[in-house]
């Protein structure tokens, strides 16, 4: 009778692969259990694409029309990197048109920061769809004001 030999994995292959099964049910789970809580800017077209974005990635949104400017203000946003709306996700400031799946990583990595910043509205980061894509840099604004590219789109 004929058998077939399993193929080995190296110790290191084993590791990642029980690692990434250990943690894989906690990112869904975090991803999908997250809500994002928005204010939009006064007369902002750009602002429902961009909720629309965040839906479709799975996260349950909350909105308010307007008021973009006082939540901002009150999770510790410098204007500096604001933009036409104002989100707030497990204590994080989501300022701009940050695509999701910075907020998922941001969720998953909790660095000690204010939060995520897209300032301006460049062409076709989420909610700003266009044909001309802006090349644009998602910050990580730190709670001293300052920021770190967190990542870059080109």
């Amino acid at each position: 009778m004929k058998h077939d030999i399993p193929a080995r994995l190296s110790r290191r292959q084993a590791s990642l692969a029980l690692v990434a099964a250990a943690i894989a049910p906690q990112l869904s789970a975090r991803a999908a259990a997250s809500v994002i809580e928005i204010w939009t800017g006064p007369s902002c077209s750009c602002c429902q694409g961009w909720i629309d974005h965040l839906k479709a990635s799975g996260f349950e949104v909350v909105t308010h029309d307007g008021g973009n400017s006082d939540a901002r203000a009150r999770l510790g946003m410098p204007i500096a990197y604001g933009s036409c709306h104002t989100g707030s996700v497990e204590g994080y400031a989501i300022e701009g048109h940050v695509p999701a799946r910075e907020v998922r990583r941001l969720l998953v990595e909790r660095p000690a920061a204010i939060g995520l910043s897209v300032p301006g509205m460049p062409r076709g980061s989420p909610g700003m769809e266009s044909p001309i894509h802006d090349p644009y840099d998602v910050l990580l604004v730190a709670r001293d004001g300052r920021t770190t590219v967190f990542q870059s789109y080109r």
